[in-house]
Parts: structure tokens; sequence; C-alpha cells
């Protein structure tokens, strides 16, 4: 979940080297809209808490929507340098890695993913062999992130109380983006690393880890009263350290491309896989780290 903001431009929204162009809509100290952030937030989060709390089937819905999304966005960026992914496999794949995932668990979700691989070198040779191996590697990759990465939000739902189980996910991977960068914006001058991510700062990074920390043990205390609170708070201090690698994951994905944003489908964050960048990195750690401390009857 980076914190640059969209530009006017088109998806993939390619980086400008002059710094011209279209005047952003109000832009905040660290180059977000800030209200627009805001209010797609609080959208987003209320579309994903109602699912959870009427069927769970319905959030399983919306991972599978979200997925799809950024599969096309990332096939659509990878684009913008010759890089032609094999989008059909791969979505059709990563539906079945999610699906099986829920139903069947995560031996059924690795299965799926190496035959989504297969599928990804068949269709593609079938098609020809010239930048094959490219376009193979490419399709193997986005098979891996976001789809398999992805569909371990599936295994936290598929607990008995798996609805918990992801609201404490998506709380301790959230609050990552939302203390690093009210921290960064105060005090943040010492940056992490310049050349991927110019606005995140170490002092960012500190009040992403002290936020979640809190955020953890406060929601382990409340959701599971007969675990350990203290697991909270390091579960917690993973996920925020985790969050961080997945940004910068993306960050260095966009700077290769020369990207701003992988697209500007919502408003004040860019696309979908500017937003769920850090999520598919903390839900392999939050799936483990939550069947040690709160063990599945």
């Amino acid at each position: 979940m980076t914190n640059d903001a969209p530009e006017a431009a088109q998806p993939p929204t390619r980086r400008s080297r002059s710094g011209g162009g279209g005047a952003p809509a109000a832009p905040s100290k660290a180059g977000r809209d800030l209200k627009a952030a805001i209010g797609i937030g609080v959208l987003l989060a209320v579309v994903a808490l109602g699912s959870l709390l009427f069927v769970k089937e319905l959030f399983l819905v919306l991972v599978l929507l979200v997925m799809a999304v950024g599969v096309w966005e990332l096939s659509r960026a990878l684009q913008s340098v010759q890089v032609r992914v094999p989008i059909v496999p791969v979505l059709i794949g990563g539906a079945a890695m999610i699906v099986v995932a829920y139903y069947r668990g995560a031996e059924a979700q690795l299965i799926a993913l190496g035959l989504t691989v297969v599928g990804v070198l068949l269709w593609r040779v079938a098609d020809g062999v010239t930048g094959a191996l490219r376009d193979v590697s490419a399709g193997a990759f986005t098979a891996l992130y976001p789809c398999f990465l992805g569909a371990f939000v599936a295994l936290l739902l598929a607990a008995p109380d798996g609805h918990l189980r992801v609201i404490f996910f998506i709380l301790v991977t959230v609050f990552s983006d939302i203390g690093g960068y009210a921290v960064g914006v105060l005090v943040g001058k010492h940056p992490m690393a310049p050349s991927i991510s110019p606005k995140k700062s170490w002092e960012g990074f500190a009040g992403s880890v002290l936020t979640c920390a809190l955020i953890g043990s406060v929601a382990m205390w409340q959701f599971w009263p007969e675990a350990t609170w203290w697991h909270g708070t390091l579960i917690g201090a993973a996920a925020a350290a985790l969050a961080t690698v997945g940004d910068f994951i993306e960050s260095s994905i966009k700077r290769d491309l020369g990207i701003k944003d992988m697209s500007s489908l919502l408003p004040g964050h860019g696309g979908v896989m500017d937003r769920i960048d850090s999520l598919v990195m903390t839900a392999p750690l939050l799936w483990l780290t939550l069947a040690f401390a709160v063990p599945i009857a």
C-alpha cells in the first residue's frame, strides 16, 4: 500500500520526468489526495466488513474479484515493456487457488499453483516460441503474486472463526500504512530506500511497527480473550515489517516499468494492486502465526 498519489493519466500511468501536466486534486504533504484516499478507504472497509459479517462466502467472492482486477492491472502494466502475461490460464488458475484453499486447504492451493504454471506454459508455447520464456516467467510470477499469496486470505476465512481472523489480518496490515503515513508526514526525515520509495522513512517505519503492535495486542485481546495478548503484539510488529517489504516490492516493479501507479481505478490510492501489495505479503504470515497463537478447534 504505497503512499504515492495517482496522476491524471490513464492506467498504467507513465512516470513524468518533467513534473508538469495537470494539477493534482489537493494533494497532502505526503503526495496523496487525502480526502479521496480516506473516502475510498472507508468504502472498501464497509464492503469488506459487511460481507464478512453477513455471509463469509460473499467475502470470498470479493477476494476473487480483487485478485482478478489485480492480475489485469499487473498484466497491463507489463505490456508497457512488451511482456505478455498469458492472462486466461492465470485468471482461471488464480480463481482455482482461492476456491480450493477455502474448501480444501493449503495442499490443494499448492497443487492449483503448480497446475496453473503448467497451464501458463502450455498456453503460451501454443502461441509460438518467440519470447515464450519471458512471457511464461511473467505468467508464473503473476500466478504467485498476487494469486497464490492472496489465496491465503481464503485459508484464513475457512476457519470457523474466519471472519475474526480476516478482520485481524486486515487491521494489522492496514494500520501499518496508517501509522507509517502519520508518523512519516510529521517527523519523517531519514529515507529507508530513497532509490525505491523516497517517501518512506525510518521514522515512518517505526510508527508502522508500534501502531501494528498496539492494534495486534488489542485485537487479540478482544477477539480471543483466551489467547495471549502479547502474541498479537508480536504478530502486529511482524506484519508491519512484511507489509513494508510488500510496499517496496510493488514500488520496485513500478519503477522498473517506469509507471507511477498500476492504474487509476481508486482515486487517492492508484490501482487495486497499489492497495493490496502489502496485504498479499502479510496474508501467509497471518495465516501461519494465527494458527499457532489461536489454534483452530
